[in-house]
């Protein structure tokens, strides 16, 4: 594992600083502004246009988003750029823009969202745009492959297994998952405690973060079984003031 203290340094914006899709909108380069202007970590989603290139933004159906019909993967880079997301002046945006945008200002956290069928090119799009970044980023998934795969591209940059539940089968599933050398989890806070969370926090020194928080329970929550969370709808700083 690796030396990542920083991961955990500061609460982490779940999709940038958005205010729940009222008037800033998730995963926008809005979002990402008010992030950065509070010296808060930015999680965000990636996905893989029709031509390849990374997307920023959660859903593989654009309608939500963008009032769109259709998939992400069915659309190029150039047509997505012209979506507006949520009927806001953001455009949906590309990695590069966000890139752009936060140059190492505050950690980037990126979760790539595997789309069975249309997913393959997309560690290899992620790293290629990494390789000449500056700031700290970590790169996570739900996705066994395609952390396993990162590492043959960038096995500098940490990865992070993101998971839920505390059922018996997933459980062992994701102790099965430590085999690809994990150097955290992002763990669903509605789950905890659970014996995996606690295996590698407490014996493999392992940093885990939660997801999703929005209330004080579940802040208080995080940081009795996990060391940081990744939060939405409210600021951290005025609630652990």
């Amino acid at each position: 594992m690796k030396k990542i203290a920083w991961l955990t340094k500061r609460p982490i914006a779940h999709r940038g600083l958005h205010d729940l899709n009222k008037k800033v909108w998730e995963n926008t380069l809005t979002a990402a502004s008010r992030a950065v202007a509070k010296n808060f970590a930015i999680e965000c989603d990636v996905h893989l246009s029709s031509d390849r290139v990374p997307i920023v933004i959660h859903d593989d159906d654009l309608k939500r988003l963008t009032g769109e019909d259709g998939f992400v993967w069915q659309r190029t880079a150039a047509e997505l750029r012209q979506l507006k997301v949520g009927g806001t002046k953001d455009h949906v945006p590309l990695l590069s823009d966000l890139l752009g945008l936060v140059r190492g200002k505050v950690p980037l956290v990126i979760e790539l969202k595997g789309t069975p069928g249309h997913d393959d090119g997309l560690v290899e799009a992620v790293a290629a745009h990494l390789k000449d970044y500056k700031g700290k980023v970590a790169i996570m998934s739900f996705d066994h492959w395609l952390i396993r795969d990162f590492r043959k591209y960038m096995p500098e940059i940490p990865a992070g297994l993101t998971a839920y539940g505390k059922e018996t089968k997933l459980v062992e599933a994701h102790f099965a998952m430590l085999a690809h050398d994990l150097d955290f989890t992002s763990y669903a806070a509605g789950d905890l405690p659970n014996p995996f969370v606690s295996f590698v926090r407490d014996r493999l020194k392992m940093p885990v973060i939660t997801w999703t928080i929005r209330d004080k329970p579940a802040i208080d929550l995080t940081f009795r079984y996990a060391d940081q969370m990744t939060f939405e709808g409210f600021d951290p700083d005025r609630v652990l003031a």
